[in-house]
């Protein structure tokens, strides 16, 4: 069964803006949104966001949502899983999936046999994790994607907007990789934004993300590739709010993201 999220970072709330940024939604508005446009669960975002324990139960509950999975960026190779340690902790009796993700920067392969400990430390609390490729970390492009895949057995999330980021064919992707992919982020891209932009940084937050069927992401045959896949797809428009942004905005285009899922690909 294929169930859509959303996620914190659609709505500006993420791990660089909560508590820093003065117009990030706060969570009560970020939750209220995106049951509101039809999405049946979302990410966890920073830790502590959403609440924990009760508080984060009660709050979903109430709005019909559930946990589909967590973010959580480990520097693999330095031996320090604190932060996973955490982050299972909190999802302790949610159901919810433990996504890995090196912290970079891209300085060299990432550290497989630190991947591999992190993947026992999960399996050994009962979470089934999987690995999410990134731009601006040690796993970005097709062939460092494939590198581990071949050297672990984690699980991949398979990412369109980072997968054509960073060089790849999204749609050749879901193709080949289809039987290692355990969770979807769907995104789309403006590859304009990165040529003209210096670094994936100024890319990222001049906007490169863009709401669904808006970029050069071939969506819908990306979609195609994942036919048979179960588990959630999960909307993800990072936005970084600039000083006087409306979230109202932003809230709008995630309600417009969960309408361009159900009339292109009847999701």
């Amino acid at each position: 069964m294929i169930r859509v999220a959303n996620a914190p970072v659609s709505y500006g709330a993420f791990e660089l803006t909560v508590g820093v940024l003065p117009n990030v939604p706060g969570p009560e508005r970020v939750l209220d949104a995106i049951a509101a446009a039809g999405y049946e669960g979302t990410e966890l975002g920073p830790l502590g966001y959403f609440g924990a324990g009760e508080t984060l139960r009660e709050r979903l509950s109430r709005r019909g949502l559930r946990l589909a999975g967590a973010f959580v960026e480990l520097r693999f190779g330095d031996g320090d899983l604190a932060p996973l340690a955490a982050t299972l902790d909190l999802l302790d009796g949610f159901g919810a999936q433990p996504v890995l993700c090196d912290r970079g920067p891209r300085d060299g392969d990432v550290d497989l046999a630190g991947v591999a400990r992190a993947v026992e430390l999960a399996r050994a609390r009962g979470f089934e994790p999987s690995f999410h490729h990134h731009m601006g970390t040690r796993v970005q492009t097709p062939a460092e994607i494939e590198r581990l895949l071949q050297g672990t057995d984690v699980a991949l999330l398979l990412d369109s907007g980072h997968l054509t980021a960073a060089g790849g064919d999204a749609v050749q992707a879901a193709r080949e990789w289809r039987d290692r992919v355990a969770h979807v982020h769907v995104k789309d891209v403006r590859l304009a934004v990165l040529e003209t932009a210096p670094t994936w940084d100024e890319a990222w937050r001049g906007g490169a993300f863009c709401e669904l069927g808006t970029g050069d992401v071939d969506l819908e045959g990306f979609f195609r590739q994942l036919d048979g896949y179960s588990g959630w797809i999960v909307v993800e428009q990072d936005w970084m709010p600039a000083p006087g942004d409306d979230p109202a905005t932003q809230i709008e285009a995630q309600a417009r993201n969960r309408r361009w899922l159900a009339e292109h690909v009847g999701l």
